[in-house]
């Protein structure tokens, strides 16, 4: 399987805790599929949500393609995700719990055909991601002495 990456959301690593993770494939236009090969298209600030049993893609900005003329799209357009019915049954269940969120991690070409992976995420605190800075700290100062102590 090959798998192209065009962008990720590494701001949501940062922001949330993520609980699970599902990959879902996109309804995208014609120009928005020539923008994505070209890698222009931003995940920040991006959501999804469950509605009417469907899944749908907020704030994804994918440029307009710039040989598009006027077959280009909305950039900002609210794109329809595709999973499975058992998959968005799971999904309603857990976007019912206060402080879940749907957000997209990354966005991927696997065999030519574009897909997202989403995350079923919960917000964190202010004083979470400080913890979390202290961590990262902790282990590079760790892995800096251990480096040293090698030479």
């Amino acid at each position: 399987m090959a798998i192209k990456i065009i962008t990720e959301n590494r701001k949501a690593w940062h922001d949330y805790f993520i609980i699970e993770t599902f990959e879902a494939g996109i309804v995208l236009k014609g120009t928005e599929v020539k923008s994505l090969r070209e890698g222009k298209v931003n995940l920040k600030d991006s959501f999804a949500m469950v509605e009417d049993e469907e899944v749908f893609l907020h704030n994804c900005h994918i440029s307009p393609y710039i040989h598009g003329n006027i077959y280009n799209h909305n950039p900002l357009r609210i794109r329809k995700l595709l999973l499975h019915k058992n998959e968005i049954n799971k999904l309603i269940g857990k976007a019912v719990e206060k402080g879940l969120t749907l957000i997209p991690l990354k966005l991927y070409f696997k065999n030519g055909i574009a897909k997202v992976e989403l995350a079923l995420a919960k917000g964190k605190k202010l004083y979470d991601k400080r913890e979390d800075i202290k961590k990262k700290t902790a282990m590079r100062e760790i892995e800096k002495a251990f480096k040293e102590s090698k030479r």
